[in-house]
């Protein structure tokens, strides 16, 4: 599928414009983008579905400079890749996850990925097969485990443990990553306990056998365990 823009149905609704999907496309979102809006599309807001697609820094950058060429105001970014999220939301954009449910499995390719709507409270232990992705905080004395990757779109601030069977590839991605406790596979880390600079989105990974904390490769593929 190509893009597809969408112009406002009337007046005080926004554009629409979908990027298609990601795995048959041969172009960069800025040119699908740029091939949907063409070249001289309507000014106002828009609403941006980006799907699948995974959208980097870069990519983000790209489309917003675009989106201001063409005298358009992103009114919000809807996705549902969990990088793309959290990209976004690193950036100030508003995003909405293209979900359904709490927690229910979403396919992400080939790969299982588990949605968990609504902040993670003292008490509060969730474990799932695959990835997860919280769509709110982990907060002091609640869990999220997973056997593959971990993902918090909001402050992660309790317990988190990826690779949870075994699986020393797995990471954990937050907005505020600043946990009681980090877990990859076997090994264990305490969270650093300075605050992150301001709208950077931070990855914990395990790395010659210690976990390691770094800016967020956004643009990667999910570990499903």
């Amino acid at each position: 599928m190509v893009a597809r823009f969408d112009a406002a149905p009337a007046s005080g609704w926004p554009h629409r414009l979908e990027l298609g999907a990601y795995h048959n496309s041969e172009h960069s979102p800025l040119e699908i983008a740029r091939q949907g809006l063409g070249a001289d599309g309507p000014a106002g807001a828009l609403e941006l579905w980006a799907r699948d697609w995974p959208l980097s820094q870069r990519d983000l950058s790209a489309l917003e400079l675009l989106l201001q060429q063409r005298n358009l105001q992103l009114q919000k970014l809807i996705s549902q890749n969990p990088s793309t999220l959290v990209a976004a939301t690193a950036r100030g954009w508003p995003v909405e996850a293209e979900t359904t449910g709490a927690p229910s499995p979403q396919p992400l390719g080939n790969r299982p990925l588990q949605v968990q709507r609504g902040t993670l409270r003292a008490g509060e232990h969730l474990e799932v097969e695959g990835a997860v992705l919280v769509l709110g905080d982990v907060n002091p004395g609640a869990r999220v485990s997973a056997s593959g990757d971990v993902l918090v779109w909001g402050r992660l601030r309790g317990i988190a443990h990826a690779g949870c069977r075994g699986n020393s590839a797995a990471r954990i991605v937050a907005l505020q990553l600043r946990p009681l406790q980090l877990r990859i596979a076997d090994a264990v880390a305490r969270g650093p306990e300075d605050l992150p600079p301001e709208g950077l989105t931070e990855q914990a990974e395990l790395l010659a056998g210690e976990i390691q904390i770094s800016p967020a490769q956004l643009g990667r593929a999910l570990n499903a365990g």
